[in-house]
């Protein structure tokens, strides 16, 4: 199940500050703030996707991610690069190389990444 554009911003909120409750995340969001009931719908939802859980404080819900940061980014980028790039990651590394604006210092990096993964194979 994926997220919406402002679900995932509200999960990035989340993710950073690992529990907080509606005044915490609401403090999060830059100027013009959001109302409190669309942060709550959004919550809702979230909940109800699996994404996010709370518990009670007295009357308060403190909210925490039930999904990792690593592991929802990690099946996005598997979807992108199955839904766009034939499930090919050789096809999706290619395109990422040569038409993002990597310098040679990043490329190099990337170099260093790949190597050492082969290496532990």
């Amino acid at each position: 199940m994926q997220l919406s554009k402002s679900e995932e911003q509200l999960m990035q909120y989340l993710w950073k500050l690992e529990k907080a409750f509606m005044k915490d995340l609401l403090e999060a969001y830059p100027e013009p703030k959001p109302a409190t009931t669309t942060v709550a719908t959004l919550l809702k939802r979230m909940i109800d996707k699996d994404f996010v859980a709370y518990n009670l404080d007295g009357k308060s819900r403190e909210y925490y991610p039930l999904v990792k940061k690593k592991d929802y980014f990690s099946k996005h980028v598997n979807g992108l690069i199955k839904t766009f790039f034939n499930d090919s990651a050789t096809q999706f590394a290619s395109f990422f190389t040569k038409e993002t604006d990597l310098t040679k210092e990043e490329l190099e990096d990337l170099k260093t990444l790949i190597d050492n993964e082969i290496k532990k194979k």
